[in-house]
């Protein structure tokens, strides 16, 4: 038994098509333009609305300036609190609140002047200006209006307030150079020369905290080199000349505050020995009327010199023992000090060969890190690792910071206890000489000590206060701001860049995203990607209205028209199939009605007609036929009526005047028309009139809605499955390969009704005919795109210059 290998048809090869893409985007160039304009109008708009910020900026060095006195700069140990985050640090520091109240203080902040401007009635502030000699009286910071207040001039003596309260508004007429009140605030407002009558300015009475937000949000900082020691520092504001000013403000209040920092242990080390000499004052004092009391008393002038000689020598212990009982006061205010973790702890005074000079390392080490928390606590939580770090630094230094004045106790309370023998056995020695002068000379003694240790406490203040008076930041302001009147936000290239660019984007986007969501099929090449059944033709979309039931085409109105031309087309192709019957039958069907099978079906019946052959037009399409409207007579007697065994044939069929032409309606809607159309009747009437005539079109109700048409598929010589472009949905292309495939058919074809050129919704790939299709046949057509200006057809006319989007279907 021989086997016959059989091929299973393809599809045809596709290759992308790159000019036909580029025709896609040109075809709506116009969707692109349309978005790039609405872009570009909506960005000149917010430019035109959004408001201008300006920049400036500065720079700062950071450097260790050393004292202009050397010779005195041993005198006090001035702690950098600064390390290797020093940049970080010097950062937070110019960025907190104290810093920057202080500078906007050095502002002239207290009133605000504004006008309104054209734009969405925005107000806009006139620093430095001030067009109003405005005078506060009475000003409580706690409780004052914070709102806006309208002044208008009236005349030279009067002017108009008007401000809300409430939400009500409160207007009021006031006279120039007199007080008024607005609630608890009291003003006086100057006439001035240069004040236009009628002119409208508002105003605002202000705290430096109303002002903090303000400058803190604009304030930028960053290095200007990784690890360097300078940072550039960036103001932005709605006002220029603003920006310069708080900027310049906050420079110069930041190397204030770093030489106060600087200069805090200085000034410890001053007021304690300003406590100590408070004291000792009174005490040279009262020693000193005690002797010349003891003197006028006794008539004593002096005592001798032996004794002279002890009351010097217990004199010099007496003032090492008191300058080591501060040396203790100072060891035990620095412990307290160090448990306490007080900022810039010092040891305010010391003895040279007394300290241990492991502590005062470790509390210079203990003021470093306890300046890095409190920077570190303005960013990060105190649970944070690193701030959880440094705490453990602290406790550790604290530790052997304790270890070490406790040392250093133990050093002093050994050497008093010396000093303390030393003086006992001088004392004794004293005690051996006459009463009187022995009395003397402990009033002198003790005269002597106090003023000992007050002439050496008063070199120490001396000291501290040349050394504080050396003292010097430890940064220097390289560039100072000056206002900047370009603005930097918004930048307007780049907004306007950007518009185009996003209309480009739109456009575009859009043209993908309709065909994207198109569910359509618009073109042959849909088709020939979707099923390898044949396109016997593509009948363009007729040039002018077609009105209800088409009855103008069956007089073929135009027959020089590209439409007539693609129709004869078609019917050139049908030749070629089923040649070797002399008489045809052609069914034609569709997926679902609307796509034109029925025009499809005059259509080509009336060009047959044209050229001699005998053609019927048999409307089986019993559901909901129109093709007595099409030849405008009734359709009580038809199909459905000879099916039904009511009428004989030659009763159901009509001539129309056009020649060569006949036609059977369908007739009365039965209730049982599949029925009817599967009945041997059907098939007897069909080989009768293939008998009688050269063609038998069958125009049949769509497969995809009811199987009415499938007998009549079954039986026909040439099937004619008709796609409507435009309202054929891709699913549609398939039916008729399903059809040939469940019914075994080889005379099944394709025809693309109503085309019209439309380069949005075709596919960009074009159809490769090799001569080996494995689609099987295929058939010459033309889709005439592109020839309706060719001279040849009757809708060619010159085209319109103005007339663009007809270039680009």
């Amino acid at each position: 038994m021989e086997e016959l290998d059989k091929k299973a048809p393809k599809l045809l090869p596709q290759e992308i098509d790159y000019f036909k893409i580029l025709k896609i985007f040109l075809s709506r160039w116009y969707w692109v333009a349309i978005s790039v304009v609405i872009c570009v109008v909506s960005a000149n708009v917010y430019l035109w609305y959004t408001p201008k910020i300006y920049a400036t900026g500065g720079t700062i060095k950071f450097e260790e300036k050393k004292s202009e006195l050397p010779e005195f700069s041993g005198a006090v140990t001035t702690n950098d609190t600064r390390n290797g985050s020093r940049v970080q640090t010097e950062t937070i520091v110019l960025q907190s609140s104290a810093l920057l109240l202080n500078a906007i203080r050095h502002l002239d902040y207290r009133i605000s002047y504004f006008i309104t401007g054209r734009v969405l009635n925005r107000t806009n502030e006139l620093y430095p200006q001030k067009p109003i000699d405005i005078e506060l009286i009475r000003f409580d910071s706690l409780n004052f209006y914070h709102g806006l207040i309208s002044f208008k001039a009236l005349d030279r003596n009067r002017f108009n307030l008007s401000y809300d309260v409430n939400g009500k508004e409160v207007v009021k007429n006031y006279k120039f150079n007199e007080p008024f009140l607005i609630g608890p605030m009291g003003l006086m407002i100057r006439y001035s020369e240069n004040l236009v009558i009628n002119s409208v300015y508002m105003f605002k009475i202000n705290t430096p905290e109303d002002f903090l937000g303000r400058v803190r949000g604009g304030l930028h900082i960053a290095e200007t080199a990784r690890n360097s020691n300078i940072i550039s520092i960036e103001e932005t504001d709605a006002n220029p000349i603003f920006a310069s000013d708080i900027l310049n403000s906050i420079m110069k209040e930041y190397l204030s505050y770093d030489r106060i920092q600087k200069m805090q242990s200085a000034t410890q080390m001053i007021e304690f020995i300003n406590t100590q000499l408070d004291y000792l004052s009174g005490q040279v004092k009262a020693s000193q009327k005690s002797i010349e009391k003891y003197k006028q008393n006794l008539k004593i002038t002096d005592v001798g010199s032996a004794a002279q000689t002890a009351v010097s020598k217990s004199t010099d212990l007496q003032a090492q023992i008191s300058l080591l009982k501060i040396q203790l006061m100072a060891l035990d205010q620095l412990k307290a000090d160090v448990v306490k973790e007080k900022d810039n702890v010092t040891l305010n005074f010391n003895l040279e060969g007394v300290i241990d000079p492991q502590l005062q390392t470790a509390i210079t080490k203990l003021d470093n890190l306890i300046s890095s928390r409190n920077s570190l606590l303005k960013v990060y939580n105190p649970t944070a690792q690193n701030v959880v770090d440094i705490n453990q630094q602290i406790l550790q230094i604290k530790s052997n910071a304790i270890n070490d004045i406790e040392t250093s106790r133990t050093i002093v309370s050994k050497r008093m206890k010396y000093l303390n023998d030393q003086s006992h056995a001088v004392d004794q020695q004293i005690a051996q000489y006459p009463m009187a002068e022995n009395d003397m000379a402990g009033l002198k003694r003790n005269f002597e000590v106090n003023d000992k240790v007050y002439s050496l406490l008063s070199e120490r203040k001396l000291n501290a206060q040349i050394s504080r008076s050396g003292i010097l930041p430890g940064a220097t302001i390289i560039d100072f701001s000056q206002p900047n009147f370009n603005p930097v936000s918004p930048d307007e290239n780049s907004i306007k860049r950007s518009a185009i660019i996003l209309g480009l984007a739109i456009g575009i986007g859009l043209i993908l995203l309709v065909r994207m969501l198109n569910p359509y099929i618009y073109d042959k090449e849909t088709i020939e990607s979707l099923t390898t059944i044949p396109i016997i033709g593509v009948i363009r979309k007729f040039p002018d209205e077609i009105d209800e039931f088409s009855s103008q085409i069956l007089a073929i109105t135009k027959p020089k028209s590209i439409f007539a031309e693609s129709v004869r087309s078609v019917r050139t192709n049908l030749s070629f199939l089923a040649s070797e019957k002399s008489n045809k039958v052609i069914c034609i069907t569709s997926d679902v009605a609307g796509e034109g099978k029925s025009f499809v079906a005059v259509n080509l019946a009336s060009t047959l007609s044209l050229i001699d052959k005998k053609v019927i037009l048999v409307g089986s399409d019993l559901r909901r036929s129109k093709l007595h409207k099409t030849f405008g007579v009734a359709n009580d007697m038809g199909l459905s009526n000879y099916l039904a065994d009511q009428c004989a044939e030659e009763d159901i069929i009509k001539h129309s005047t056009q020649e060569n032409l006949d036609y059977i309606v369908s007739g009365p809607v039965p209730p049982n028309p599949s029925e009817l159309l599967h009945s041997a009747k059907m098939i007897s009437l069909v080989d009768s009139l293939r008998s009688k005539y050269d063609v038998v079109m069958i125009d049949t109700a769509p497969v995809g809605l009811v199987s009415d048409a499938t007998p009549l598929v079954r039986m026909s010589d040439i099937n004619l499955f008709v796609i409507r472009a435009g309202k054929s949905k891709f699913y549609a292309a398939s039916v008729p390969q399903r059809l040939v495939q469940e019914y075994h058919l080889n005379n099944t074809v394709i025809v693309l009704n109503a085309y019209s050129p439309n380069m949005l919704h075709s596919r960009f790939y074009s159809t490769k005919f090799t001569g080996e299709s494995g689609a099987g046949n295929y058939y010459y057509y033309a889709d005439y795109t592109g020839y309706e200006h060719s001279g040849y057809y009757t809708e060619s006319e010159g085209r319109k210059w103005w007339d663009i989007t007809r270039w680009f279907k």
